[in-house]
Parts: C-alpha cells; structure tokens; sequence
C-alpha cells in the first residue's frame, strides 16, 4: 500500500513539474516570437531579405536591457526543454529522500539554479552582441554582417565539437543519476547549488552553438529552434555521439565553404 501511493505521489508530482516547464517555455516562446515581429516591423517592414548592415543601431540602457532580456528568455525557452530530464529526475529524489508536500517549491529552486548560470551566460552574450554591433559586424536585425565572422563562428563551433572538454561537459548532462549520486546536497540552498552546478555544464557543452545564432539571425526562430533541437538530440536521444561528430565535421565544412566561396 504504501510503495502504491508513493507511485502515484511521485506520478503527481511529474505531472506538475512537467506541467511548469511546458508553461514556462510556451511563454518564453511566444515572448520570442512578439519580439521578432516587433523587430520586422520596425527594421525591415517591407524588405525581409535585407541585411542593410548601415541601418541606425539602438544604443543605450534601453536597448542593452531589451537585448538582455531577449537573450535571457530565448535561453530558457531553448534549454529547458533539453534539461527537463534532469529536473524531473530531480523531483523525484526529492520525493524519495522523504521530502513532505509539494516538490514544486524544490523542484524550482534547482532550475533557477540551472537558468541563472545561462543568465550569465545571456550576459556576455549581450555585450559580445552590442560590440559587434558597435563595430557593424552585426545588423539591426542581429545577423552576421561579415562573411569572416560568420565563417569563424562555424569552424570554431564544429571543433568544438570534437574536444575532450566539450564531451566531458555533455557526459555530466547525459547522465544526471550519477551527478545527483555524487553531488547531492539537501535543502534549498543543495538545490540552488545543484541546479547552479548542472547549469555550468550544460553551458559548457553548448555555449558555442549558441553563438551560431550570430549567422542566421538571433531572432530567426527557426535556426533557435534547430540549434534548440539539436541539444535535445545531442543530450538525450540514441546515435547522439554520432550525431555530435557528425555536427561538427558538417559545422567546419560549412564554414571553410563559406571562406572560399567566391
């Protein structure tokens, strides 16, 4: 009787935190997507195709808390749904290790964790984006303004790909059970600390793909959402090693054609 109801506790609770996240990343999503529309409307309302590298840039706090925020929300609508694993197994060791009500509050703690590592890292993605809009290498509409760039951003993301650092990192995320194993702590500060820790590796195996959205656009929801589903892939499905090496050899191909093409 009691292994029963704590099954069908710990189904309730998947299905809440489950439940959050989908929420959370519907929000975000949507929030992304007003935002690129804004940004059509105001830029390029009747010349989609163009890059107009000459365009006048917003400046100033304004437009650096805009980019902030915009780079922020696209994290969590991007990672989420790849760490979701981690954050339900989470829920679930809560319940186990005989945690009373709710393991909502917990549960939360631990991504905001895992999320305010990727703020940091939205951070230095805003000033790298406002430098290289101060120096005309990105347009208004975020997009490479620079064939060099662009192919340096490719190679640079597909090697790394092969290194030792970036498959240790990706090995942390693949396998949450044995992070929680040796890296568990308990109370809201274990899971603030456990959720900040599964963050940095995660950033470790990602950051440069994230960069990759200089070439096609930061607010091309389309590549977001490959580069998005690409990590998924990369952390959590079958064929994933071959995949990431696969994605590394197709990354650098692309970027040496782009240096050579004429």
């Amino acid at each position: 009787m009691l292994d029963r109801s704590l099954e069908a506790t710990l189904r309730r609770d998947r299905w809440l935190v489950a439940a959050s996240l989908v929420v959370v990343v519907a929000l975000a999503w949507l929030y992304l997507w007003r935002d690129a529309e804004s940004m059509r409307q105001m830029y390029m309302p009747d010349m989609p195709d163009m890059l107009m590298p000459g365009m006048a840039r917003a400046t100033g706090p304004a437009a650096f808390a805009l980019t902030f925020a915009m780079w922020t929300v696209m994290m969590v609508g991007m990672m989420l749904p790849s760490a979701a694993a981690t954050i339900l197994l989470y829920g679930t060791l809560v319940r186990k290790n005989g945690e009373r009500g709710t393991v909502l509050p917990g549960v939360w703690v631990f991504t905001s964790g895992y999320l305010a590592v990727w703020t940091g890292f939205s951070l230095l993605a805003t000033l790298l984006q406002m430098a290289l809009e101060q120096a005309s290498l990105v347009t208004p509409m975020m997009v490479s303004a620079s064939r060099s760039l662009s192919a340096a951003i490719l190679i640079a993301a597909g090697i790394y790909q092969w290194l030792p650092f970036k498959e240790a990192c990706l090995r942390r995320c693949r396998s949450p059970l044995q992070f929680f194993v040796t890296r568990w702590r308990p109370g809201t500060s274990g899971a603030l600390r456990m959720g900040a820790e599964s963050g940095a590796y995660c950033v470790g195996c990602c950051w440069v793909l994230m960069l990759l959205l200089f070439v096609a656009g930061v607010m091309n929801l389309l590549w977001v959402a490959l580069i998005a589903g690409f990590v998924f892939v990369e952390k959590l499905l079958p064929g994933r090693r071959l995949a990431s090496s696969f994605a590394g050899l197709a990354l650098v191909l692309s970027g040496v054609a782009l240096l050579i093409k004429p």
